[in-house]
């Protein structure tokens, strides 16, 4: 115990100063402040375990020297009893925005330092940690909602009581995502928040006139605002509002009605996952309990199919496992979304979760570690796997809070640069950097060789470039390395679309076996076209095609069961423009690669003059027959146009089969076009019509873009 502090203030070094002179000079400044309060005898008993925190980080020595008081208490008071008088001082905060922006920072900076002195100092564990920042996110953000609605009652918009029962605002309510909702909250982490209305409580709240959606929608600007502005005093929390029904075509608060029908509709399994951790925190919790409630059969579905089954294991999947040992290293190693990070530890237990938790409500535990105690209690997952990831959970968890404590940046990577991966290592009790090396590396093997173990044997779903995960609203940093590597120019912007057609924004996905289908399928065809060398065009003419089909189910089927016709398609969109156009624009042209007939030879008789002859002279009129003729014509320009880019026909070929359909277009329409001359201008008795081809049309020579060089004779009596 340290000398001069209360017993329960038994501070321990975390690790070895590694910079004596930057410990020096923060004891020097903090001695001035401690000399003048009065508090130098509890700075000395403190320094040896205060010197190697703000060694290596100068986010915590900068809150220590701006505020010296909040260190001393924290010293003289110890981490709970200053985290009970910094909860109850910002829940008793009141006024306007203007009046609570500077204590909500001052209270957050003191709430930073106090957590991270109690986690470094051995006094409190993780779970004290992350709950002790997450009632802070709770209390701020009820308090930041109760200031903008006080705004907006001097303003004359609301009218209800600043004492309603129901909150700020009657009607809005916002769910806690994430690890926020979980009580999982991490040192500089953002705050996800799900913002929600009910239509007939929130309108019965505003003055006559006022727009509801509107309303809500500036209220949560002016809520973000507040949290998240950087002043002189800093900021509360980024907020995220994005973890919402389709973030990027919905409005920031989204309507009750609506978001249970899109769930309902289309919404995903990745966001099934979400759901396991919300939480209602903010606003009018009544409103926020009963629409968790009523989304139970959306979460935690009773029954599965086995296509679902899959669906949801697609979430482990998306994640590239590799050789143990393979591409892990320390240096820049992201902690929470590379392999062997807390997000696959997360997904471990979240894809069991959805699949069992609809049958055994156990197991429907919004906390990770909760819930792997769960599955072993439950016999799914053995001891032994939840005890290693368990332990690994907890040491990732730590490291990322220590990587945040450096700076208060929103960052999961250990450090490239080795002189602060080194603080990061001091932090965390280690003093040589190949030794923390060596073990963030065995940590990183041994959770993805777990991961890699759950469903194994299964279909993958990542490729073999890498990962390729389109869940959740923001880009996965491995995923865009791993498009990039794919030669994408652009990856953000594939990512983007891919994670557009998972939302059912086009015809093909937008039924729940649409999107099952293509979750599937999206990494073969992001590794076909890869494999092409022509990544972005491939990608660009597919996007066409793929958005023009009216149902994808089908095809989307086709593609997984004939991978060789697959191959041939995205061949095309790499290699073939004219053929590629004629896909987006006629998606049903991939019909006719179906035909038995569409592999024949071009030499070959396909029988498809004599089909043309027999389906334009059953037409009911010209137009009709013209229409057939099309329809058949573009099946065989696409078996010609096919049949030249895969080798299997010459020029020569090519030339006598384009010039053989030619003629049996010109055969097929010939009575039906005699026809409609003679009902528009009457008949020529006893004449006689030839057409006479010139040109490579006459000498069976004709290519892909020939027109027909054609003189007509008649005969008449």
């Amino acid at each position: 115990m340290s000398e001069g502090l209360p017993p329960d203030v038994s501070l321990q070094p975390c690790g070895p100063v590694i910079d004596a002179a930057a410990a020096a000079r923060a004891h020097e400044r903090l001695s001035e402040a401690a000399a003048e309060g009065g508090w130098a005898d509890v700075l000395e008993a403190g320094w040896p375990a205060l010197e190697p925190v703000f060694a290596a980080s100068p986010y915590l020595f900068g809150l220590a020297r701006r505020r010296p008081d909040t260190l001393r208490r924290f010293l003289e008071q110890g981490p709970d009893a200053r985290l009970a008088d910094v909860l109850r001082t910002t829940a008793a905060l009141t006024g306007g925005a203007d009046d609570v922006r500077a204590p909500l920072r001052r209270l957050k900076g003191e709430l930073h330092l106090l957590t991270a002195l109690a986690d470094l100092g051995g006094l409190w564990d993780l779970d004290q940690v992350t709950g002790a920042l997450s009632r802070f996110a709770d209390i701020s953000a009820r308090a930041a909602l109760a200031a903008v609605a006080h705004d907006q009652r001097e303003r004359g918009k609301l009218i209800s009581r600043p004492d309603d029962k129901r909150g700020p605002v009657p009607g809005l309510f916002g769910l806690a995502m994430g690890k926020h909702g979980a009580d999982e909250l991490n040192y500089s982490s953002d705050i996800d928040i799900s913002l929600f209305w009910t239509p007939e409580v929130l309108t019965a709240a505003l003055a006559d006139g006022v727009e509801p959606q509107r309303f809500v929608d500036r209220l949560a600007h002016a809520f973000a605002t507040l949290m998240q502005e950087r002043t002189g005093d800093g900021y509360v929390f980024r907020v995220d509002l994005r973890l919402r029904p389709d973030p990027s075509s919905t409005p920031p608060v989204v309507a009750v009605p609506f978001a249970l029908t899109y769930y309902e509709g289309v919404g995903q399994n990745w966001e099934r996952a979400a759901f396991i951790k919300a939480r209602a925190m903010l606003g009018d919790i009544r409103e926020g309990k009963a629409f968790i409630k009523a989304l139970v059969p959306f979460i935690w579905r009773r029954s599965l199919d086995y296509p679902a089954i899959l669906d949801i294991q697609s979430i482990k999947r998306q994640i590239h496992v590799h050789k143990t040992g393979e591409g892990l290293e320390a240096a820049g190693a992201n902690l929470k979304l590379g392999r062997g990070g807390i997000r696959e530890i997360e997904f471990f237990a979240q894809t069991q979760q959805l699949i069992l938790g609809g049958r055994d409500a156990k197991l429907r535990q919004p906390r990770t570690v909760d819930a792997l105690a769960i599955l072993r209690d439950a016999g799914h997952i053995t001891a032994e796997v939840c005890e290693a990831l368990t332990a690994a959970y907890i040491e990732l968890r730590g490291l990322e809070h220590r990587v945040q404590m450096l700076d208060d940046e929103q960052t999961h990577s250990l450090p490239v640069d080795p002189a602060r991966r080194i603080a990061v290592a001091a932090l965390a009790g280690q003093g040589e950097l190949p030794l923390f090396d060596a073990r963030i590396e065995a940590l990183l093997v041994g959770v993805n060789t777990r991961y890699g173990e759950l469903f194994e044997g299964g279909e993958e779903l990542s490729s073999p470039y890498g990962s390729l995960v389109f869940t959740g609203v923001e880009n996965d940093p491995e995923t865009l390395a791993t498009l990039a590597h794919m030669g994408f120019s652009e990856p953000a912007t594939i990512a983007d679309t891919i994670r557009s057609w998972h939302h059912g924004r086009i015809p093909a996905t937008r039924t729940a076996r649409g999107r099952e289908l293509f979750t599937r399928l999206a990494p073969r065809l992001l590794t076909a076209l890869a494999d092409t060398g022509a990544a972005d065009d491939a990608f660009r003419r597919f996007a066409v095609f793929f958005a023009g089909l009216n149902a994808g189910v089908q095809v989307q089927a086709l593609f997984l069961a004939q991978p060789k016709l697959f191959e041939l398609v995205v061949g095309v969109m790499a290699f073939a423009p004219r053929l590629a156009r004629t896909l987006g624009r006629y998606p049903a042209a991939l019909d006719s690669m179906l035909d038995a007939r569409f592999a024949r030879d071009l030499e070959d008789d396909s029988g498809i003059a004599e089909q043309m002859a027999f389906e334009a002279g059953a037409a009911p009129d010209f137009e009709a027959a013209m229409n057939v003729v099309r329809r058949l014509h573009r099946d065989q320009m696409f078996r010609v146009g096919l049949q030249i880019l895969t080798g299997r026909a010459g020029p020569e070929a090519a030339g006598k089969a384009l010039t053989t359909l030619a003629d049996a277009v010109m055969a097929g329409l010939a009575p039906a076009a005699l026809a409609e001359a003679e009902r528009q201008g009457g008949s020529l008795a006893g004449g006689r019509v030839a057409v006479v081809a010139l040109g490579k049309a006459g000498s069976r020579e004709m290519r892909a873009s020939s027109d027909l060089d054609l003189i007509t004779l008649y005969e008449a009596p």
